[in-house]
C-alpha cells in the first residue's frame, strides 16, 4: 500500500475507533444515567402529601396539620380561568405537544443568549409535563443529565396519563409561596377564598408565582407582582381565553392579600387544636401530617370562645386584686421609642390591647401615646387609682392599654397567675371547650391536660360517693369535731376546717355542702381508704393513689381534665365516659378510619318498617350505682344552694358543683355542672406558690364558672337532674333525699300499748337524736384501715 493510502487507512481506522469509543462511552453514560430512572407509571395513583383539616362540631375550620400545606383539588373542580391562567404563563401549547415543546425550547434557547449577555437567570423551556416529572419524580439539579431524564420521563408521562391528569398533578404539586403547595392552599392563604371564588385577577396572580414566589411577593414586591399578573392577563386575552374587556377590567384591580397565611378563621381554639394534634399523632402516627384526612372534632366554637373569655377575665380579675406590678419597660421619650415598644407583644388573644408610652403623669392625670397608631389619651381615673396604689406610673413607662368605650384608655397588665377550663357533655364525653392557660401565644403548656395538681376539697365528692356505696345513706350522721392522728413518722396530723370551727354531728349532705375537713377524715376512716382509692381509679381521677387519709382531702394529684370527667359520672348516672376531642376521621376517599363512638347500633342501617326505632345503649362502664350518682348530684346542688358556691345561684337554673382549695391557697378549683354541661376550673401559679390569703375556690374559680356557664347554658332548657326510677325518697331535716330501696327511713306509728305506757325515754323514740320517730338507725361505723404511712 502506497504511503498516502496507508495514511488514509490509518486515519479511517482512527476515526472509526473514536466513533466506536464515543458510542461506547455514550452507552455507558446512558446506562449510568438511566439505571435509576423512575417509573412514570407510579404517577397513576400518586397523590401528593396533603393537610389534615380539623373542623369544629358545626363545620368551622379550626386547624390544619401538615408537612406541606396543601389542599388537593380535582381537575374537574378547578375553574377554567384558573387553569388557563397557568397555561398562559407556563405552557400555552400544553394540549398540543407530546411532553416536550420543541418550538418553546428553541425560543427559550434564543432568549438565553440575551439572558447570558445581560447576566440574567437562564430559562429552561420546560413544559408543564416536564415540570411534573421534575417536581414529583426527579430532583432540581441544574444538570444536563437531569434535563435528559426530564425530557424522557415527560414523553412517558404523556403515554401514561391524559392531559387533564397531568395538569391536575401540576396545579396541586407546585410551590406557590406563602406556605402554599398547590392552588387550593394558595387561594386560602393569599386571599382567604376557595378556588371557586377567585376572581380573574386573583387567578392570574397565582399563575405568576411559579416563576418565583419571592420575586412577586404581594407585599414586598407588589409592583413587580402586578406587572407580571397583567402580562398574564394580556396573554390570556391574546389567546382568546378571556375577552379583552374582561382582561382590562382585571388589570385595573388592586392586588389585595391577607397580611399572613391564614385559613382557619376561628382563632380561639389554640389549646384545643394543639391537644387534637397530639392525640391525632398518637392515633394516626405520621400519617396525620400527610394523609389529607377530614377530622371532625367535638369543639363548640361558641362555648370555646366563652371559655377563653371567662378564664382570661377571671385571671385578670385575680391579678387586679393583687395590685399593679409596674410598667413592663422604660424608654427615654425621644424619636424611635416606638421600635422599643413594639418588641413586646400583648397576648394574641387580647386583640384590642396596644403598647403605649406614658407621656404625662401628674396626680390623677396620666396620658399615654400608642406605639402603633400614635393615638393619645388619658388613663381612666379608676385605673390610675389602682396603679398609684401599686408601683405607680411615670413618664417614659411602657405599658399596655385598651381603648375605653367612653374615650380614654384602660390600663392593662398580663397576669402571672394561670389556670384552665374544661367543659364536656356528661353523657357522651364530647369535650365542648378546653382552655389550657391564660394565653396560648405566651405559653402553649396545656394546664387542662398536662398540669398535675392537688384538687383539695374538690376530691371530697368521691369520698362521699364511696361512703354511699358502702352502707352509708344521706341520713347518716358523722361527727365534725377535732381529730388528731399519728403519722408513719410518729408526728401528729390534725386536719382543720377552713374556718377553724366544728359543728358536731352533721348529715353527709351538710358535711359536703360546708366542705368540713375533720368530718371528711372521720368518714374516710369509716369507709376505708382502700375503697375510696378503688373508686377514684374506677372514675379515672388517678391511676394509683396512696391509701392514706390525707388523700381524702385531695392531697393526691390529678388534672382538671380527669377531675371534670369524673364529675360527669355523677350527672350521667354513674357511668365512666371516655372524654374525647376527636369525633370522626375520614380519609381522602371518604372512608371512616376512626370513630369515637364505639357502640353498636343494631338495625340502624335498615329502612323504616313501622317497628320501634333502634335503641342504642348508653356508653361507658358503670362505676357506681345510679342512685349513688344521683345522691351526690343532689348534695352538690346543695353546695350551690346552701354551701360554699352560693354565688352560682345567679344562674337561676339547676346547678351543682364543688369548690376546692389546697393548703396555703396553692390551687383554687370549682367543678360545676348542669344536666347538659360539666365544667371544671383550676386557678394556680405554674410554680405552685400560694395564691394569697383568702383566694379560695369560691373567690377565684366560681366567678369564672358563672361567666362561662351563663353563656354555655343560655339556650339550654332549665331541666332538673333526672333521678333513677327505682330511687326512694324521704324527707330528712326538711330536705328531700334519695335512698336505695330498703334503706330509706321508715316511719312507725307508736302502738296503743306504748302510748298508754306514758312518756318514753328520748333515746328510744328518737334513736339517732335527729331523725323521724323509730327510724332505722345508721349502720355501725366500720373500723378504719391500717394507718401505716399516714401523714
Amino acid at each position: 500500500m502506497k504511503p498516502p493510502e496507508r495514511w488514509v487507512a490509518i486515519a479511517g481506522v482512527a476515526v472509526l475507533s473514536a466513533i466506536a469509543l464515543a458510542g461506547f462511552a455514550i452507552a455507558i453514560y446512558a446506562a449510568w444515567l438511566f439505571h435509576d430512572m423512575p417509573d412514570a407509571g407510579d404517577l397513576v395513583d400518586y397523590r401528593p402529601p396533603t393537610a389534615t383539616r380539623a373542623y369544629a362540631w358545626d363545620g368551622v375550620l379550626i386547624g390544619e396539620f401538615s408537612r406541606e400545606r396543601r389542599i388537593y383539588v380535582p381537575y374537574d373542580a378547578m375553574p377554567p380561568q384558573l387553569a388557563q391562567a397557568f397555561l398562559a404563563a407556563e405552557d400555552r401549547n400544553f394540549f398540543r405537544h407530546a411532553g416536550v415543546d420543541t418550538f418553546g425550547l428553541m425560543r427559550a434557547m434564543a432568549k438565553n443568549v440575551q439572558n447570558a449577555a445581560q447576566g440574567r437567570r437562564l430559562e429552561g423551556g420546560s413544559t408543564i409535563t416536564q415540570q411534573v416529572a421534575k417536581n414529583v419524580l426527579l430532583t432540581s439539579d441544574a444538570t444536563v443529565g437531569r434535563k435528559l431524564k426530564e425530557a424522557i420521563l415527560a414523553g412517558r408521562l404523556e403515554q401514561t396519563l391524559n392531559k387533564e391528569q397531568i395538569l391536575e398533578l401540576y396545579l396541586n404539586e407546585i410551590w406557590l409561596g406563602y406556605r402554599s403547595y398547590g392552588v387550593g392552599a394558595a387561594a386560602y392563604n393569599y386571599f382567604g377564598k376557595s378556588i371557586s371564588d377567585l376572581t380573574l385577577a386573583e387567578s392570574a396572580y397565582l399563575a405568576a408565582l411559579p416563576k418565583g414566589p419571592d420575586n412577586y411577593h404581594p407585599l414586598r414586591r407588589k409592583q413587580q407582582a402586578i406587572i407580571r399578573r397583567n402580562w398574564i392577563l394580556d396573554q390570556m386575552a391574546g389567546l382568546g381565553w378571556v375577552s379583552r374587556q374582561a382582561a382590562e377590567a382585571a388589570k385595573r384591580e388592586d392586588l389585595k392579600v391577607q397580611n399572613a397565611p391564614s385559613r382557619a378563621k376561628y382563632r380561639d381554639g389554640d389549646f384545643f387544636v394543639e391537644e387534637v394534634r397530639r392525640r391525632g399523632l398518637a392515633t394516626l402516627g405520621p400519617r396525620l401530617n400527610e394523609g389529607g384526612y377530614y377530622m371532625r372534632t367535638t369543639l363548640d366554637p361558641r362555648l370555646q370562645t366563652a371559655a377563653r373569655v371567662a378564664l382570661m377575665n377571671g385571671l385578670e380579675a385575680y391579678d387586679r386584686r393583687h395590685g399593679w406590678r409596674g410598667a413592663w419597660g422604660r424608654v427615654e421619650v425621644a424619636d424611635g421609642w416606638e421600635a422599643m415598644a413594639k418588641k413586646k407583644k400583648p397576648p394574641a388573644e387580647r386583640r384590642d390591647w396596644r403598647a403605649a408610652l406614658v407621656i404625662e403623669s401628674s396626680g390623677a392625670t396620666v396620658r399615654v401615646k400608642t406605639a402603633d397608631s400614635g393615638m393619645t389619651g388619658g388613663i381612666i381615673n379608676q385605673d390610675v387609682t389602682w396603679a398609684r396604689a401599686g408601683k405607680g406610673l411615670n413618664v417614659g413607662d411602657l405599658v399596655f392599654v385598651e381603648p375605653a368605650e367612653g374615650g380614654g384608655f384602660h390600663l392593662r397588665q398580663i397576669p402571672i397567675v394561670n389556670g384552665a377550663l374544661v367543659a364536656m357533655e356528661p353523657n357522651s364525653g364530647r369535650v365542648l371547650a378546653m382552655v389550657g392557660g391564660y394565653s396560648f401565644s405566651l405559653s402553649n403548656f396545656n394546664r387542662a391536660t398536662q398540669a398535675m395538681r392537688q384538687p383539695g376539697s374538690a376530691f371530697k365528692p368521691i369520698v362521699y360517693a364511696a361512703a354511699l356505696e358502702n352502707g352509708y345513706t344521706p341520713s347518716s350522721v358523722v361527727m365534725d369535731s377535732a381529730i388528731t392522728l399519728k403519722g408513719a413518722a410518729g408526728q401528729n396530723w390534725t386536719p382543720e376546717n377552713y374556718n377553724k370551727k366544728y359543728y358536731g354531728a352533721l348529715t353527709l349532705r351538710r358535711g359536703l355542702e360546708l366542705s368540713r375537713n375533720a368530718m371528711t377524715v372521720r368518714l374516710a376512716q369509716g369507709v376505708g381508704m382502700t375503697k375510696i382509692s378503688e373508686l377514684a381509679k374506677r372514675m379515672g381521677v388517678v391511676k394509683d393513689m396512696d391509701k392514706v387519709l390525707a388523700m381524702a382531702l385531695g392531697a393526691g394529684e390529678t388534672t382538671p381534665f380527669k377531675l371534670t370527667s369524673a364529675y360527669a359520672s355523677f350527672v350521667n348516672g354513674g357511668r365512666r365516659i371516655e372524654p374525647h376531642l376527636i369525633e370522626l376521621v375520614q380519609d381522602r376517599n371518604g372512608e371512616t378510619i376512626f370513630r369515637a363512638d364505639k357502640r353498636d347500633c343494631p338495625r340502624c342501617g335498615a329502612g323504616f318498617n313501622g317497628d320501634e326505632s333502634p335503641r342504642v345503649p348508653p356508653g361507658g362502664d358503670q362505676v357506681m350505682d345510679p342512685i349513688t350518682a344521683y345522691q351526690i348530684t343532689s348534695m352538690l346542688q346543695g353546695v350551690v344552694q346552701r354551701g360554699t358556691a352560693t354565688s352560682a345561684l345567679v344562674l337561676d337554673r339547676p346547678v351543682g358543683g364543688k369548690t376546692g382549695t389546697t393548703n396555703e391557697y396553692r390551687s383554687a378549683w370549682f367543678v360545676g355542672f348542669t344536666p347538659q354541661v360539666v365544667a371544671g376550673i383550676f386557678v394556680g401559679f405554674d410554680d405552685n406558690r400560694g395564691l394569697g390569703n383568702g383566694e379560695t375556690g369560691t373567690t377565684a374559680a366560681v366567678p369564672i364558672f358563672i361567666e362561662f356557664m351563663a353563656e354555655a347554658a343560655r339556650d339550654l332548657p332549665k331541666t332538673e337532674f333526672k333521678a333513677p326510677t327505682n330511687a326512694k325518697f324521704a324527707m330528712v331535716r326538711g330536705i328531700r333525699e334519695a335512698f336505695r330501696p330498703g334503706t330509706e327511713p321508715q316511719v312507725r306509728l307508736p302502738s296503743a300499748a306504748a302510748s298508754s305506757a306514758g312518756p318514753q325515754p328520748y333515746n328510744q323514740v328518737w334513736p339517732d337524736g335527729k331523725l323521724t320517730p323509730n327510724a332505722t338507725p345508721p349502720p355501725p361505723v366500720k373500723k378504719p384501715d391500717d394507718m401505716t404511712g399516714l401523714y
